[in-house]
């Protein structure tokens, strides 16, 4: 490997991930932030809009961290990918092991995300690392990826950890980095997506949902999960708030937007 297969490689992650960044942040931003901001109003969690420089903070470390998640994707997907776990025809493991191991992806990234989130609110790790990703105490989709270069490093360690241990569709990987990104949108959107009492359902009651993770920036403590709220309730981290505050989000008569906002 020389020099320019370096930068081949590296160059092609980062323009995928930061693509993806832009294309799908920036559409969620426009669509509700600009397009339907008024309609969609009582669907907004905190009735306030961001700051200008919120966005610019968030997409500048945005940026940072798709170096470093290109970096990671370098080093395991073309230096080490020979001792990897990832397979490329789908009929070596057969389509039921395929689809299992969504199921894998997701509940392990969930496991990671949860433990190392908690980890990140550890007073020292919290205002030396962290604290980048909780100065948009009123997240955005720009949100996303703005984090700490630090904390970019943990958060991207679910390659590795999904490369290394059961065997997984080089395809399917990239296509779940896909989703993730998607679902980080919608985690930091600021307007709530799932209709009323979904968090009442009998799959719902599981699921994080927009409200969830802005609580967690709103208050600071609490709802912790990324995918899903398992751990949050196995080991009672999830807000008393999350029920009402999922509820005033969704409730059915539209609140007007107030007139001095723009």
């Amino acid at each position: 490997m020389d020099f320019a297969e370096f930068i081949s490689f590296w160059t092609h992650s980062a323009t995928r991930i930061v693509s993806r960044y832009f294309i799908f942040a920036g559409s969620a931003f426009f669509i509700f932030y600009v397009l339907l901001k008024r309609p969609l109003w009582f669907r907004k969690i905190q009735k306030r809009m961001p700051r200008l420089s919120d966005y610019g903070r968030d997409i500048f470390y945005s940026l940072i961290t798709v170096s470093i998640f290109a970096t990671v994707a370098f080093v395991v997907l073309f230096v080490a990918r020979p001792y990897t776990n990832l397979y490329k025809d789908i009929a070596t493991y057969g389509t039921a092991y395929y689809l299992f191991t969504w199921v894998w992806m997701l509940f392990l990234h969930d496991t990671w995300f949860y433990w190392m989130h908690r980890l990140m609110h550890h007073p020292l790790l919290f205002k030396h690392v962290h604290l980048v990703h909780h100065k948009s105490t009123n997240p955005s989709p720009w949100t996303a990826y703005a984090f700490h270069p630090l904390e970019a490093l943990v958060e991207v360690g679910i390659v590795p950890l999904i490369a290394f241990t059961l065997p997984v569709h080089a395809p399917a990987l990239g296509l779940f980095f896909l989703f993730q990104i998607i679902y980080n949108v919608y985690g930091h959107l600021g307007f709530e997506l799932y209709p009323k009492n979904f968090h009442k359902t009998l799959i719902g009651r599981w699921i994080n949902t927009s409200v969830a993770h802005n609580l967690h920036h709103k208050r600071f403590k609490g709802n912790y999960g990324l995918y899903f709220l398992f751990w949050d309730r196995l080991m009672g981290t999830l807000r008393e708030d999350y029920d009402s505050t999922y509820e005033a989000t969704t409730q059915k008569a539209p609140e007007k937007m107030p007139q001095t906002m723009s």
